[in-house]
């Protein structure tokens, strides 16, 4: 089973979410060749509820995944902490928007929860916690307290990251500090739009119908990485899509305005 733990369902923060966008973004998935992917939009996205309204909408939910025309997706999110890192939270849709009615008072910038009290409020629920990005320069995850991160469940193994630093040294820093700390990592596209689906996934030696067994697999070492040799490629070509439609939004934007 080929699985994505870090994904997006919208171009960016400010942009509304697209049912048009979303669904092409599934079918780019598939074609890809991934079987699940977990969906960990930012908490503080515009109209973060709206996602998961929509989706309850569009495909039957299982209390685990939501079924996209075959292709599996585990509920989640991405959340900022106020010591500057990004924490990947996945679980069930019921667990996840409890959390994030927690995080209410802590969505704007200069206000984010401290670790130690997100991962308080994770521990509530059976959560699988991700540190995301734990190298990358603007959220040196890597820098914090030891015994908050040994909370984590994981470390992540980032497609952009890897695209900026190079493949080898990115992997060798991740795996490096990720076993310092006794823990796996797992690999996320950290995809926005379609085409850096397949850049980086996870190989599950068999598929999960929940997140309690995708835990259990990533934790007991039960899955292989694969990185595409075309990463590089798809990165690129990626960040150079999403500048160019974030353009025409805005230029869009403009020309309603004007009407």
């Amino acid at each position: 089973m080929r699985i994505d733990l870090h994904t997006h369902g919208k171009l960016s923060k400010n942009s509304d979410f697209s049912v048009d966008y979303f669904t092409e973004m599934v079918t780019e998935a598939k074609a890809s060749g991934l079987d699940a992917l977990a969906l960990t939009e930012h908490f503080n996205t515009r109209h973060f509820y709206d996602v998961y309204e929509t989706l309850d909408r569009l495909y039957p939910y299982n209390g685990e995944y939501y079924d996209a025309d075959g292709l599996r997706i585990f509920p989640g999110m991405e959340v900022d902490i106020q010591e500057t890192g990004h924490i990947l939270l996945i679980g069930q849709k019921e667990h996840i928007l409890a959390v994030r009615a927690g995080l209410e008072n802590y969505t704007a910038k200069g206000s984010f929860i401290p670790f130690a009290n997100l991962l308080d409020l994770a521990e509530d629920w059976p959560m699988f916690k991700i540190g995301a990005h734990p190298f990358r320069e603007s959220t040196p995850l890597y820098e914090l307290d030891p015994g908050l991160l040994g909370r984590l469940d994981a470390f992540d193994l980032n497609a952009k990251d890897m695209y900026k630093t190079g493949i080898p040294t990115c992997r060798s820093q991740v795996e490096t500090f990720a076993q310092s700390l006794g823990k796996p990592v797992t690999a996320g596209s950290d995809t926005h739009q379609c085409l850096q689906y397949g850049s980086v996934f996870n190989v599950l030696d068999r598929p999960c119908a929940s997140v309690a067994e995708l835990k259990e697999l990533i934790t007991t070492g039960q899955y292989t990485i694969e990185i595409s040799p075309d990463l590089p490629l798809r990165v690129k070509a990626s960040v150079m899509l999403k500048k160019v439609m974030k353009r025409l939004a805005k230029l869009e934007a403009a020309s309603l305005q004007g009407v």
